[in-house]
């Protein structure tokens, strides 16, 4: 016996078109869907460094909670180097990056306390924002002028929650003025990297660092499931807030540690960003190839105006659930895998192909998806 209203609830969105459903990619398509930026996931590289940090260890799973039996010199040395890498001066290992949205914000803003979040923040933000004990106010995407008028409801310590590049509309948060908002108000500014973490910075330590301003951000969540090819997350900033989080952290101390053969991948994943210029150089080639493809094509952007960054994720508009289906699916036939984004998980009416450049495309992968995205458009919306 199911509930009656869980039903209503499946057969709503199945009425709607916009139903999920689990779908395994077919083999050998052109991959313009994952969030593997820069290839590492498959990365012959990282598989033998992995295999040689590996040798000899038999231990297949952590065995307990980091503050029992789960911890290690080898996890304590790992946010070392990691704290170390991105400029930091303490990093706190979580098992993946939705796990340390929700630790961070279910823990550090108090009660009295204030949260202003971007309304295009990830759910495992909001998320992490409903546990906790402060108010929070949502603020327009990337709206500094919103944020000040949310500001002037805000009591106690206030917390400023963004993503430094967002992970549906690829554009990027105004971190230079938020930083010097934050720092002319006394506000702390927390940003989520998840999207950035090694594909931008001079050796990939993320878009705070290239811009400058890691002394400017109290917090950034790292996370490893993206262009790292690997899982998990960190949260780094400053010591006593990794001392913090360990103590009242729920989500860190009453979950079982990430396994070893996690850590060895993220510590050879970290080995290897430093040397991947050519492939943040490559990304940064096809974004432009894609923004000149579209200007070229006169199509109408439906984002102008906002902020954006030669990254990895652009977009692609049709009018209509069904449309969008119908163009993803014809884009596999012809070898491409381009999925759609549609509502709840995007406000309804801007539902998109979500379009994702990796170091692994070419250009003449990109001409080709290009070409058949116009031909298979009959009214086009970017």
């Amino acid at each position: 016996m199911v509930p009656e209203r869980l039903l209503r609830q499946l057969e709503n969105r199945a009425q709607k078109g916009i139903l999920r459903q689990l779908q395994t990619p077919a083999p050998g398509l052109v991959d313009f869907c994952s969030n593997d930026y820069l290839g590492l996931a498959s990365s012959p590289r990282l598989t033998q460094l992995v295999e040689a940090e590996l040798a000899g260890n038999h231990l297949h799973g952590a065995t307990g909670s980091r503050l029992l039996s789960g911890n290690s010199v080898y996890a304590q040395e790992l946010e070392a180097a990691l704290a170390h890498f991105h400029h930091a001066e303490a990093a706190l290992l979580f098992n993946s990056g939705y796990a340390a949205n929700v630790g961070f914000f279910s823990s550090v803003p108090q009660r009295g306390d204030t949260i202003l979040y971007d309304e295009a923040s990830h759910a495992s933000m909001k998320d992490g924002i409903r546990l906790s004990f402060a108010q929070s106010f949502a603020f327009r995407h990337n709206d500094l002028e919103d944020l000040q008028t949310k500001l002037k409801r805000a009591q106690g310590d206030v917390y400023v929650a963004v993503e430094s590049l967002y992970s549906m509309d690829g554009d990027v948060a105004p971190l230079q003025e938020l930083a010097e908002l934050c720092q002319e108000k006394g506000l702390y500014l927390v940003v989520d990297e998840a999207h950035s973490n090694g594909i931008y910075g001079p050796k990939g330590e993320g878009l705070v660092v290239e811009l400058g301003l890691k002394e400017q951000v109290f917090a950034r969540i790292m996370t490893f499931g993206k262009a790292l090819g690997s899982h998990g997350a960190a949260v780094v900033g400053p010591k006593a807030l990794q001392e913090f989080l360990l103590n009242f952290s729920r989500a860190f101390i009453y979950t079982t540690a990430l396994p070893l053969a996690s850590l060895a991948t993220i510590k050879a994943a970290y080995h290897l960003l430093p040397s991947l210029h050519q492939e943040r150089a490559h990304l940064q080639e096809l974004a432009k190839a894609y923004h000149t493809f579209t200007q070229e094509a006169a199509v109408f952007s439906l984002f102008s105006g906002k902020q954006t960054k030669n990254g990895p994720i652009q977009t692609w508009h049709l009018p209509g659930v069904k449309a969008l289906k119908q163009l993803s699916f014809t884009l596999q036939e012809a070898g491409f895998d381009a999925r759609p984004i549609l509502s709840p998980t995007v406000p309804a009416g801007t539902e998109r192909l979500r379009l994702v450049l990796h170091a692994f495309n070419t250009q003449e992968q990109l001409q080709q998806l290009c070409s058949l995205l116009l031909q298979h458009s009959p009214s086009v919306i970017l």
